[in-house]
């Protein structure tokens, strides 16, 4: 599909950088069939419900209130499109490589030439999700669980990345993350924080990449916007998982609280064995994410948005 290299700005010096510092990086896939107008309309026809979000928030200064679900029955891709070109929404398909093979293989092909780059870089359970999103709209402040990269195609944002300690994330607001007990849009945020944030403009052509459980949050240009995010886990990364998961569960049940978050030693080697008898037990804290959908995609409603009556689904 892609002959040449994916990333072409790529340095010598940017191994030791990658998961450590926010990298910002340029890329290929501008010129891409894989994000047409066609080629996007056509996964969102072929998308089950379970494979995709479309969300709507008031556009306010600053990070939006929560956000909310809503549905596309009954409408085309290209309609959907259309909508979201005018509207104030953004659908995020969560599954495009079961959809169609050709975004499984471009996945391969990064993530090949980050692991040809990066020595001991060793990557898998490896993800794409495309975002389509209006003129203008917000993304809140939040943090995500894997290792995660955001690749602009269209359009311009701004992202705002925190640094992934406290008080921009806290031991236990992360556990709960891990745990499902937290949505990911309900990390607690200040105004305040952005004093301390890395500020990107990411155009066509840019993609970025930042440390493990890194809080951001985007706001939209005035134009549609087309990027998707990668996210992959490492052995490293299942380590640090595991004490998280292990100290939700030691501060949820037992009421502890002085916790240790080192992926090293005696203390490690309990927290994994405990997060592996846990997780695959009656015990397991982890709770599956309910979404309650309230509104309809509508050509010709107000943003595009169509309140309906709410129900709710699990993934």
């Amino acid at each position: 599909m892609l002959t040449d290299q994916i990333i072409t700005d790529w340095q010598p010096h940017f191994p030791s950088l990658w998961g450590n510092h926010s990298l910002a990086l340029s890329h290929r896939l501008v010129s891409s069939p894989l994000f047409t107008d066609d080629a996007l309309a056509r996964l969102i026809d072929k998308s089950p419900r379970e494979a995709y979000h479309v969300n709507y928030s008031q556009k306010t200064p600053g990070n939006p209130p929560k956000r909310r679900e809503g549905e596309i029955t009954g409408l085309t891709g290209h309609e959907v499109l259309d909508v979201v070109k005018s509207g104030n929404i953004w659908v995020n398909l969560t599954a495009p490589a079961r959809v169609d093979p050709a975004y499984g293989a471009l996945l391969d092909s990064l993530y090949a030439e980050f692991e040809d780059r990066v020595p001991g870089f060793l990557s898998y359970k490896r993800n794409l999700t495309i975002l389509i999103s209006s003129p203008n709209v917000s993304v809140k402040y939040h943090s995500d669980v894997p290792g995660q990269s955001l690749w602009q195609v269209r359009g311009t944002k701004k992202v705002f990345v925190y640094p992934n300690t406290a008080p921009f994330i806290s031991q236990p607001a992360l556990e709960k993350l891990i745990l499902g007990q937290l949505r990911e849009t309900d990390m607690p945020y200040e105004p305040w924080f952005d004093d301390y944030a890395e500020v990107h403009m990411l155009e066509a052509g840019k993609m970025l990449h930042w440390p493990l459980n890194g809080p951001h949050r985007v706001v939209n240009e005035n134009m549609l916007n087309v990027s998707f995010t990668t996210e992959h886990w490492t052995d490293e990364l299942r380590k640090h998982y595991a004490v998280n998961y292990a100290n939700g569960f030691l501060r949820s049940k037992l009421g502890m609280n002085r916790l240790s978050q080192q992926v090293t030693g005696a203390s490690y080697l309990a927290k994994l064995g405990l997060a592996g008898l846990v997780k695959f037990s009656p015990l397991n804290p982890q709770k599956k994410k309910v979404y309650k959908v309230d509104f309809q995609v509508d050509p010709s409603a107000p943003e595009g948005v169509r309140d309906i009556e709410g129900y709710f689904f699990s993934k």
